[in-house]
């Protein structure tokens, strides 16, 4: 089911396209876009008929909108250096801003004694922010399209990803539709490889200069196409990897059984430094990650 204001611009949506187009396509009959920028509706690899079943376009009078999205809050995961706070999402010409900031605070959770890196730390360095539809909105099999900008400088770490609604990580499985550190443009998924909880990993890596001269000066597009069979995941139509659904298996009596067999929920996050990320200390801050829209289709006759 839509929400009454995604409903309603989808409405208007409609009203404006060119002889009243609907958002259903298929591969023989149908070239509809939803503007000169985007897609194809068409699926040349599997030819499934789809339909738009949900968008944020960040035009709302709220935005983020608290119907869309909830916060990830504090020292979250990978023992990445910032502290994840509202504050540091907002829109502003109809585009999502999620902005990393050098500042310092004092951390509120500190315990000296603490062996925990989220408690033993005194002061917040980096603050940033991580956006969820969990709990809220989540889908099984479709295409997902985000239109973005994102920063490569050193430290940076941003990511269009998602999470499994069943199951501990990695067991709920991950799909990073789009990420990106040290240079490099990622497209992944991980399951688990054991049952100690270690993840297998399927990882595509790209080297950003490899995508032509000032390509991270532009907004581009990232797509997943999730199928029964396998995930296939793009950048501006380019295939960067595909992930065989047949070998995505977590061990026996792990639930679920397969990862991506269930619904996942979308995350938008900008991380600094971390596992990954690497040094910030020489990056201008603040420093963001800019979206344009997030759009998700699913095949007719496919459950959420």
């Amino acid at each position: 089911m839509l929400s009454p204001d995604f409903a309603d611009r989808y409405r208007k949506y409609l009203t404006s396209l060119p002889c009243a187009q609907l958002l259903l396509c298929t591969l023989a009959l149908t070239a509809c876009t939803l503007n000169n920028e985007t897609n194809s509706l068409q699926d040349s690899h599997d030819q499934t008929l789809y339909e738009l079943v949900w968008a944020d376009e960040f035009d709302q009078e709220t935005c983020p909108s608290p119907h869309s999205w909830i916060h990830e809050e504090a020292f979250v995961r990978n023992r990445e250096l910032q502290w994840f706070q509202p504050d540091n999402a907002f829109c502003k010409d109809s585009i999502l801003i999620i902005e990393a900031r050098r500042e310092k605070k004092t951390n509120p959770n500190f315990f000296a004694q603490s062996s925990h890196w989220q408690q033993n730390r005194r002061f917040i360095e980096y603050t940033s922010a991580s956006l969820m539809t969990r709990g809220l909105w989540n889908w099984r099999y479709g295409r997902f399209e985000m239109r973005a900008r994102i920063p490569v400088a050193p430290g940076l770490w941003p990511v269009f990803w998602t999470m499994g609604s069943r199951g501990q990580w990695p067991a709920c499985g991950e799909i990073d539709i789009m990420e990106s550190y040290r240079g490099l443009l990622l497209a992944n998924a991980c399951w688990a490889g054991d049952e100690q909880g270690h993840p297998d990993w399927n990882i595509s890596r790209h080297p950003v200069t490899d995508l032509g001269d000032k390509w991270a000066e532009s907004f581009h597009i990232w797509r997943l196409e999730w199928t029964e069979a396998d995930l296939r995941l793009f950048v501006d139509d380019r295939l960067l990897n595909t992930v065989d659904l047949q070998t995505t298996l977590n061990p026996p009596g792990t639930v679920p059984p397969n990862p991506f067999q269930q619904p996942h929920f979308l995350i938008l996050t900008l991380a600094v430094g971390g596992s990954n990320g690497g040094n910030p200390s020489s990056t201008v801050f603040p420093a963001r990650f800019e979206v344009d829209y997030i759009r998700v289709y699913q095949g007719l006759g496919i459950s959420p």
